[in-house]
């Protein structure tokens, strides 16, 4: 939900990243950085979903980049040579959901967690799926547990598919606001967590630790994202 370059000087006074700052700050690795545990692991989710991840149409439509990745890597490459593999946009119009279109646009507010959710179920009607949405929204540090338990159900197939809204500068030490991506793999060994970014303008995917993580999604949006302020962050879990 990176507000775009425009938006940004116009109307925000941030402060302005220094010229020397990493690409990516200490709680995140590009993968290319690190592929042990995908060369030694089976991996499935991120074989089943990196392929079909594509950058955000616009700098607000995270939410509608990150679903439509899941739904295309739990369906599968299209059988025949005529049929399209689902776009973002397509999958908007498959919807007909007038807000989440208006909130994905250019300069768009972006969505709210428990939006999140509701999209992603329609999103899943709309294509005619039989798979149902589950969310989980800690509340505090008390989550760790049930966090990690869904990473490691989420990381034994590639039959269901795990959305995270997180504020995304807790991880890369940038850009202070909330963010969607989808999980490629939880490494429970080092307890790292695998990042398929979709604001793939700014990023590539990473891994972060799972403590790191949660603290991303327990953070509040600042006032500096009008009607997001407050919002936090969890699992939206396709299953």
């Amino acid at each position: 939900m990176r507000l775009s370059l425009a938006l940004l000087f116009t109307t925000l006074a941030l402060p302005a990243i220094a010229q020397d700052a990493p690409k990516l700050g200490p709680n995140a690795t590009p993968i290319t950085s690190d592929t042990t545990f995908l060369r030694t692991n089976p991996a499935p989710d991120y074989w089943a979903f990196s392929a079909f991840v594509k950058p955000q149409f616009t700098a607000s439509a995270c939410s509608i980049a990150s679903v439509t990745a899941a739904l295309n890597g739990l369906n599968g490459l299209p059988p025949l040579a005529e049929e399209q593999i689902m776009s973002q946009q397509s999958l908007l119009a498959l919807t007909g959901n007038v807000e989440w279109l208006a909130l994905s646009s250019e300069d768009g507010a972006g969505v709210k967690f428990d939006q999140l959710a509701s999209f992603t179920q329609q999103a899943l009607t709309a294509t005619g799926s039989k798979k149902v949405v589950d969310t989980f929204h800690p509340k505090d540090a008390a989550g760790a547990d049930e966090m990690r338990k869904l990473l490691t159900e989420n990381e034994a197939s590639a039959d269901d598919a795990l959305l995270v809204y997180f504020n995304q500068g807790v991880v890369t030490g940038d850009w202070d606001g909330p963010h969607i991506s989808l999980i490629g793999a939880y490494d429970a060994q080092s307890d790292r967590v695998l990042i398929l970014e979709v604001d793939q303008d700014w990023y590539i995917p990473y891994w972060t630790p799972a403590s790191v993580l949660l603290d991303a999604m327990l953070k509040p949006t600042s006032a500096d994202h009008g009607p997001l302020l407050g919002e936090t962050g969890g699992f939206v879990y396709i299953h």
